[in-house]
């Protein structure tokens, strides 16, 4: 009997990353968690944990199923900026992104029933410098609503990204390649 694939994510967006690489989840579940940084936890090891509690949780829920979550973090240095809910949190996300290098972390899990897997990808973007004006425009769009960092690549937000070192879709929410390799180790297991 094939085991059931459940991603752990209310994002449409990972849902399309899959669905576009042929992994289309049997269902999606969304996982419900307090995403506060603890004290003192670095960008890197919160993506990690938020997507390994992600997939616990949905896993306890179906023991028999393959579980896949995963979390975006937007880092400038150790500075883990928000996902923005405000016009004012986006604006300030973008002031602090502008003319800079940060980094998207990337934390990925998939639980089976016999193993649990957690990876990270990163991937460092640079904003060019933006003007008053670019922000304005971009915050009017209303993408940058609920986002890590306040903005959406795959959107308007691509004319301000002058360079990408790393996975593109990890920035959309996703690095696929990682996943497609975990997906096919917990499928491969007997």
């Amino acid at each position: 009997m094939a085991l059931q694939f459940i991603l752990a994510s209310s994002s449409p967006r990972r849902l399309t990353l899959l669905t576009q690489i042929g992994r289309k989840p049997d269902s999606v579940e969304h996982a419900d968690l307090d995403e506060t940084p603890l004290k003192r936890e670095l960008p890197r090891a919160l993506a990690d944990r938020l997507a390994l509690a992600k997939a616990q949780v949905v896993a306890a829920k179906h023991p028999n199923a393959v579980i896949l979550a995963a979390d975006t973090v937007v880092a400038c240095g150790r500075r883990i900026l928000p996902k923005a809910e405000t016009a004012q949190e986006a604006r300030a996300c973008l002031a602090l992104l502008s003319g800079r290098r940060h980094r998207v972390h990337g934390g990925i899990a998939v639980i089976s029933p016999r193993k649990t897997w957690v990876r990270h990808v990163e991937t460092m973007v640079r904003f060019k410098r933006l003007t008053d004006a670019d922000i304005e425009t971009y915050i009017q769009s209303g993408e940058w609503k609920g986002k890590a960092g306040g903005y959406a690549i795959q959107g308007l937000a691509a004319a301000y990204i002058s360079s990408i070192n790393g996975s593109y879709p990890n920035i959309v929410g996703l690095c696929v390649y990682t996943a497609e390799a975990l997906l096919t180790a917990a499928f491969q297991q007997k």
